[in-house]
């Protein structure tokens, strides 16, 4: 999915959320190539001007979530939970924590030792990192959200420093050396995410879907 449609998208959900006319939602899917700026991006971590990136086929957009420069692309597995914070009786630094849970125990499962790391966002399995997170939360109401490499082309990374840290990144098929779909994880990621929230098991309804109207 184009980033920009589903940015416009999400905030779409997220005023439905709010309003209370639509329940949570978790979107899952995949972006064309994007490199994506945070609040707190420094544009020196990005390696190429605007038009080179646009040559290669990637697009480049700031947006209001937290977090330096990180890139998506097929092969990642994007997520992002439109949550309402107040319904789950939990603050933000909780929300971000069980988000790096509900990923460690999906990895935990293909067989992956995965862990948080001190004073950082996000999923790591030893010194390089597997799921990127940067969030932003309105009205309580939570929208963007995570980043997993599943098959993702690790050399698009050279783009950019990713989150300006310096490190490696990995994915899980780099990791186990197993064939796997974003699809087949996104099935698999469901009865994780649905039990670190305390919520039912979500439904995986293909396609986008129209909010109910404001």
């Amino acid at each position: 999915m184009p980033y920009k449609e589903c940015w416009d998208y999400q905030q779409e959900v997220h005023a439905c959320v709010v309003a209370g006319r639509t329940p949570s939602t978790l979107l899952l899917l995949e972006h064309d190539p994007v490199v994506t700026v945070g609040r707190h991006g420094n544009s020196s971590n990005i390696y190429f001007t605007p038009d080179q990136l646009a040559l290669k086929g990637v697009a480049l957009h700031s947006i209001e979530r937290g977090g330096d420069v990180t890139y998506h692309g097929p092969g990642q597995l994007i997520g992002y939970p439109i949550l309402n914070l107040k319904e789950l009786d939990i603050g933000v630094a909780d929300y971000l924590r069980k988000l790096e849970e509900s990923l460690i125990s999906l990895l935990s499962a293909y067989g992956l030792q995965t862990h948080r790391e001190d004073g950082y966002t996000g999923v790591w399995h030893q010194n390089a990192k597997v799921a990127a997170i940067g969030i932003a939360v309105k009205r309580w109401v939570t929208f963007h959200g995570f980043a997993l490499n599943v098959t993702t082309d690790l050399d698009s990374f050279n783009l950019i420093n990713p989150c300006g840290l310096s490190r490696p990144v990995t994915s899980i098929i780099e990791l186990t050396q197993q064939g796997m779909e974003c699809r087949a994880v996104a099935e698999d990621y469901l009865p994780h995410f649905a039990a670190v929230y305390g919520a039912s098991l979500p439904e995986l309804v293909e396609g986008k879907r129209t909010p109910k109207r404001l």
